[in-house]
């Protein structure tokens, strides 16, 4: 019974180990890494908007602090985050409907260049804007 569990340990560490990995599997390490990011993040929406449940002080505190640089580059990486799941998912619904099989690479990179160069826009509106 001990080496099952060791051996489950061992499987799912193989999982973070992106050394020597072909494009497909880094495509597939985004959308798992974004989309469990954007769950997470979900979740602390949700309790950030029972703030309003307290009254008005607590929300202006909140949004006083949202305004900050660090919550802004929070908004950042969600941003990017909602960006690559979104366009990589776009990728793999295409390729489940038969269209762009042969061009997974040629598909993934430009995507992944549409969404740095639509990131970098974002960015530019959130701190410089």
């Amino acid at each position: 019974m001990a080496t099952l569990k060791h051996s489950k340990v061992i499987s799912a560490g193989r999982w973070f180990d992106v050394r020597k990995r072909k494009m497909g599997m880094w495509a597939y390490a985004l959308n798992r890494i974004t989309g469990i990011g954007l769950v997470v993040y979900l979740y602390l929406h949700l309790a950030i908007l029972s703030l309003l449940s307290h009254g008005s002080g607590s929300w202006d505190a909140f949004v006083s602090l949202a305004r900050s640089p660090y919550f802004l580059a929070l908004d950042v990486i969600l941003i990017a985050g909602a960006l690559i799941h979104g366009l990589n998912g776009l990728r793999v619904a295409l390729t489940g409907f038969d269209v762009g099989i042969k061009a997974q690479k040629a598909l993934f990179v430009v995507l992944m260049l549409v969404a740095i160069v639509a990131l970098g826009t974002a960015t530019f509106m959130i701190f410089g804007g």
